[in-house]
């Protein structure tokens, strides 16, 4: 099974790279999993100016069948740590206090749902989170889903699900459950025209994220085996 998520909507992004994204998932019929940043700081994606009726636009895509999911706070990377998941040595939530981690989850669901969405699912920027990212979103949030870490199939620890995100662009592998993970906003042409060919022979294998297929599964032996050998490649 594949999944698609998207990184990166905010009020400050490069709209006519995610309106050519958007055309090109509704052509395959793929809903992708979107990640919005409520309160975006990052002066590498201010530079894209703000995006008129961009509230209006993630309504849009909700009901449209997208699904929306809690992307950070600012997307501003506060430590070097690299958390549970050490994708990248640097976080906006990993090292930092819980309670700081609390207001960022509390502040950011406030800002979504104030414009009509409430977010289902949870991934950080950078795919770096710790404990206390999980505690907060337990003590400030409905969230028990994170789209985030290496596995070959869904599984279930520290009483969240968690839908393993393996790859930055779509390719065959041989695992059960994928997630690939797009940033629209850096994406090039030739990006555009990859992703396309792999939609057009692969698009029955995409589903959309649906509870009915979270299943409280052990990470097991083969998901430790594979988290190894992708951390000792990386």
């Amino acid at each position: 099974m594949f999944l698609m998520r998207l990184d990166d909507a905010s009020e400050f992004m490069d709209i006519k790279k995610w309106t050519r994204m958007e055309k090109l998932l509704d052509k395959y019929n793929i809903k992708p999993i979107f990640g919005i940043i409520p309160a975006n700081k990052d002066p590498d994606l201010l530079l894209y100016g703000r995006v008129d009726g961009f509230w209006e636009l993630m309504i849009r895509w909700k009901e449209k069948g997208w699904i929306p999911a809690l992307h950070g706070y600012t997307h501003v990377f506060e430590t070097n740590d690299e958390g549970i998941n050490p994708v990248n040595n640097r976080s906006e939530f990993a090292g930092v206090k819980f309670n700081k981690q609390c207001q960022k989850i509390r502040d950011g669901i406030k800002i979504l749902q104030e414009h009509g969405i409430n977010p289902e699912i949870f991934f950080a920027p950078a795919h770096t989170f710790d404990e206390n990212t999980l505690k907060a979103l337990k003590k400030e949030s409905k969230i028990r889903v994170i789209s985030d870490t290496i596995a070959n199939d869904i599984y279930y620890q520290y009483d969240f699900y968690f839908i393993p995100q393996q790859s930055g662009c779509c390719r065959r592998l041989p695992l059960k459950t994928v997630t690939f993970c797009y940033h629209p906003n850096i994406m090039e042409k030739e990006d555009f025209k990859k992703l396309e060919r792999f939609l057009s022979l692969y698009k029955s294998r995409f589903s959309i994220f649906d509870y009915r297929m979270l299943k409280k599964r052990k990470f097991g032996i083969k998901d430790k085996i594979l988290k190894k050998f992708y951390f000792m490649r990386r």
